[in-house]
């Protein structure tokens, strides 16, 4: 008696496809029973994510001085927070590479507090930072993708 009417079509929500997809880029299409699908997305996704950071070092992942592409890169999943855990554990603490004062130029500011020497700057870093927002977007839009997808079938 509760039968939707013959001419509309049922929407499937994958809610546990799409978690899947956002802990494990790639992963959500697989569990849908489409693998190639899924490893195509999923190595875009790490791929790009890897090679932003492989361009403008693990400071491109940065939650604290930006935020909103932090936003964007937490998209790709956790991948992003254990890169923003390294920057902040280990280059913004100094426990790699050496801390340099930096002058500010104002006689009664001397210094800023200490940078990082392995600290990304210039137009590498930026698109590092590019990369990696770029990654988590297109995470986004396949988890969306993953979303309204039948299982072992077409959207």
């Amino acid at each position: 008696m509760n039968e939707p009417p013959a001419n509309t079509t049922r929407t499937t929500i994958n809610t546990g496809a799409a978690v899947l997809a956002w802990v494990v880029p790639g992963a959500g299409y697989v569990m849908l029973g489409d693998r190639r699908r899924g490893v195509l997305a999923g190595g875009g996704v790490l791929g790009l994510f890897l090679l932003g950071m492989l361009i403008g070092g693990v400071d491109v992942v940065d939650r604290a001085e930006d935020t909103l592409w932090f936003v964007a890169q937490a998209g790709a999943g956790p991948v992003a927070w254990v890169a923003d855990f390294a920057n902040a554990e280990l280059v913004k603490a100094g426990r790699v590479g050496e801390m340099i004062a930096v002058p500010t130029g104002d006689p009664r500011v001397p210094t800023y507090p200490a940078v990082s020497s392995l600290k990304g700057v210039a137009r590498p870093n930026e698109l590092g930072t590019l990369y990696c927002a770029m990654a988590g977007l297109m995470n986004v839009a396949v988890i969306l993708d993953v979303l309204g997808r039948r299982p072992g079938g077409r959207a």
